[in-house]
């Protein structure tokens, strides 16, 4: 078989699994996961009831595949209403983390009940991470392009920038340096994904962020 017959054949898988077992692969997993993770949901769901009134998730509204919008879940990590009045952005020091919440960000349990958003098919498990609105609308047109995938749990930008918070902590305009520097950047690592979706390439970056999470520790 020739190269160029070689690179169409892998276009061909590549779109296969793009268009029909990435999702079949986002619900096995999802589900899966789910199950497994329920008693330390519940646990840390009590903890965060204990700390602080409030809920115990936290529901953000999120820009999703085709710029449809969702609600993206998270155990919530912060004082009851604190995104009303404060900024979006969350640095590590940020006052309004609680105790409980500067534990599950470190070790990203926060993020877990994101797997229901998979479930719902908003969400796959390997993507660009979804946007909030107000940052959506400042893309350019190429820039638009991730959001022809759903977005994801995990990928080359959450792994690039998985302490988030530390890097905006080191910046005195949080908000300018994230719209100019931080999110161009990883807009940059998430449309060369949009390139190159695979299920090896997926696999990857799952297995790479389990091995960054446990290092966290």
């Amino acid at each position: 078989m020739t190269s160029g017959a070689c690179s169409a054949a892998a276009r061909r898988s590549a779109t296969f699994y793009a268009r029909y077992a990435k999702r079949g692969l986002d619900l096995l997993f999802a589900a899966g996961g789910l199950v497994v993770a329920l008693p330390l949901l519940v646990v840390c769901g009590i903890a965060i009831r204990l700390e602080s009134e409030g809920p115990v998730f936290f529901r953000q509204w999120r820009v999703g595949k085709d710029g449809r919008p969702f609600r993206i879940m998270k155990l919530r990590t912060m004082v009851d209403k604190a995104d009303q009045g404060g900024p979006k952005l969350t640095a590590r020091g940020d006052p309004r983390i609680t105790r409980v919440g500067t534990w599950l960000r470190k070790t990203k349990i926060d993020e877990v009940p994101q797997l229901l958003n998979v479930l719902r098919g908003e969400m796959s498990l390997a993507g660009p991470r979804p946007e909030v609105p107000e940052y959506v609308a400042a893309y350019n047109s190429d820039q638009r392009r991730v959001l022809e995938l759903r977005p994801g749990l995990t990928g080359p930008a959450s792994l690039a920038f998985i302490d988030e918070g530390k890097i905006l902590a080191g910046s005195s305009d949080k908000v300018n340096f994230y719209a100019t520097t931080l999110m161009v950047r990883k807009l940059e690592l998430d449309l060369a994904y949009c390139e190159k979706v695979g299920f090896l390439e997926d696999m990857r970056l799952i297995l790479l962020t389990l091995g960054r999470l446990f290092n966290l520790r």
